[in-house]
Parts: structure tokens; C-alpha cells; sequence
């Protein structure tokens, strides 16, 4: 029985990364496999099966999309992308709570590509993040969402804007209380700071924290029952980090700012 587009399209992986590796425009062969990291030998049996179906065409050692082909790739691309950022650990993304993710950039979240999921120790789980902080002492900026209190927020936090990096910081009005009743000195002394800029969100933050900076994403959701582990996701494509911007901005908006006590 001869296959479907879809079954083309989906039922091999080096199919599905040639056809969205052309959707950027004609590649030579020596390209094609530098990028995907495989061999000529094992990859030819597969684009002649694309060219059978006149998704794929070709002139010397040179590939592209046929019409059909792009047609195709452009609808699917964004099906095919989030599959393969969910296959990376479907495990991890079925079972944490993602409901904190607005429609829109839920609808983006194939935006997220490259990132790994790492697992750590529970004796780490409120550690801050060395490989964040180190990039965050390199960047511009460093904006952070987040649920919980940690002691070294002030120190770390004064560390930046000694570098001269904006902070953004917006958490829970349960956090800016303890602020006040245990880091009463601390917390005026960053307020003082202009570069440091303090929010308490006005809706539920259900996750335990993110942060951006110029360089990283890092998320840390809660599980489906509301426990929290210690893996996170760090992401550091370009597309990864406008979505985290995005992300921040929607809980920004909802959040209001703080500039004394």
C-alpha cells in the first residue's frame, strides 16, 4: 500500500530533519550531511523516497523543496518542531505542569529548540543556577520570575548591578513580605538602586521560577501533583530566549512595581 505524505513526513526522523532543513533554501549534499551528522550512504535512500513523492528534487549535489514540498513544510514545520522539543523527554513534559504558559506561547513553545532537560540531585533544588549566574554576570540585563525566597537573592542580585546589568525581579506577594519582615536592610538598600526593578504579581505564578538573561533560559516547572523536583530545562538559541522574553513581559504586565517600602 503506498504511504501517505504524513507517514513520509513523520515515520523517519532523517526525512523529517531534510525536509526542515530545505525549508531555508537549497543545501548541498556535503551540507545536508555536515548538519545532520550522518553519512551519504545511509541518508540517499531516504531523499530518494522524499524525491518518489515530489517533496524533494535535486540538480547535480544540490537539494531543495519542490513545490509540494514546500507547501507542505510550511504548514508542518511548527507540528514537527514541537515534536521534536516534546520528544527530547516526553516524560518530563507529561508529567509538570505547564498551565503557567499562556495560549500564545504555548502555541510557540517548538520556539524552544536545543534546550535539555537536566536532572539533579535533590540537595541542589534551591541552589541558584552556576551556569545562569556565571552568563548573567556577562550580560546586560538578568530578569528573573520566581516563587520562593532564596539568601543570596541581595548578594547576588548587588553583585550584577556592581556590572553595571539591570535586574528585574517579579515574584509573589508572599515573597515581598518576607522582604520586608526578615531582609528589611537589604531589601531598601536594592531599592535605592536604579538599576534594580521590583514587581509583585497580582495573579498566581504556578511554577517554581524562571530566569533570562542575554545568554541563557531557564525553567523550572512544577509537577502535575504540584511537588517540586529538581530538573529544569536551560535553553540557549536565539528563538529560546525571545520566548522566555515573552514570557516574562506576560507576567510583568500583571505585575506592579515596587519602588519603596
Amino acid at each position: 500500500m503506498k504511504k501517505t505524505l504524513l507517514d513520509i513526513m513523520l515515520m523517519s526522523e532523517k526525512r523529517k530533519r531534510v525536509l526542515l532543513l530545505l525549508k531555508d533554501g537549497a543545501k548541498e549534499m556535503e551540507d545536508i550531511l555536515k548538519t545532520l551528522c550522518t553519512t551519504r550512504q545511509a541518508l540517499l535512500p531516504q531523499i530518494k523516497i522524499l524525491e518518489k513523492h515530489f517533496l524533494v528534487s535535486h540538480y547535480e549535489d544540490t537539494y531543495e523543496l519542490t513545490s509540494i514540498g514546500k507547501i507542505l513544510i510550511d504548514d508542518a514545520a511548527p507540528l514537527l518542531n514541537t515534536l521534536e522539543i516534546l520528544d527530547l523527554d516526553v516524560d518530563y513534559w507529561g508529567t509538570h505542569n505547564l498551565d503557567f504558559i499562556p495560549v500564545h506561547l504555548l502555541k510557540r513553545i517548538s520556539e524552544l529548540q536545543k534546550c535539555e532537560i537536566i536532572k539533579t540531585s535533590n540537595a541542589d533544588l534551591y541552589d541558584l543556577n552556576k551556569t545562569v549566574m556565571k552568563s548573567s554576570f556577562m550580560s546586560n540585563s538578568h530578569r528573573t520570575l520566581c516563587t520562593f525566597y532564596h539568601p543570596n537573592f541581595p548578594e547576588f542580585f548587588s553583585g550584577l548591578m556592581q556590572n553595571n546589568a539591570n535586574v528585574y525581579f517579579v515574584t509573589t506577594p508572599e515573597v515581598f513580605d518576607k522582604f520586608k519582615k526578615q531582609h528589611i536592610e537589604n531589601f531598601e538598600n536594592l531599592l535605592k538602586n536604579k538599576l534594580f526593578h521590583f514587581y509583585v504579581c497580582s495573579v498566581k505564578m504556578n511554577f517554581l521560577a524562571m530566569v533570562y538573561n542575554d545568554y541563557h533560559l531557564f525553567l523550572r516547572p512544577l509537577k502535575n501533583n504540584g511537588e517540586v523536583d529538581s530538573s529544569y530545562v536551560l535553553c540557549s538559541n536565539p528563538d529560546s530566549l525571545e520566548w522566555g522574553k515573552d514570557l516574562f513581559k506576560h507576567y510583568m504586565k500583571k505585575s506592579i512595581p515596587i519602588t519603596e517600602i
